[in-house]
């Protein structure tokens, strides 16, 4: 079963028995990740680590990185 004909199902079910209806799927994705960040963040700073641009820098010495020739 999908995941829309479950929410169809759910929707039905909640309308037969007077009940408020489940929410759209995928309507909290975004919710969802903006919180995963911001746990990573916290754990940045608890750890003693720079909560922003930790990426950026990684990528940009990764970049500046002289590469060995073949």
């Amino acid at each position: 079963m999908s995941i829309t004909q479950q929410y169809l199902l759910d929707t039905y079910r909640a309308r037969q028995r007077g009940e408020a209806a489940p929410p759209a799927p995928g309507s909290h994705d975004w919710q969802v990740v903006r919180e995963f960040r911001d746990h990573w963040q916290f754990r940045a700073v608890v750890a003693g680590r720079p909560a922003h641009g930790r990426i950026r820098r990684t990528l940009g010495r990764w970049l500046r990185r002289p590469r060995s020739t073949w």
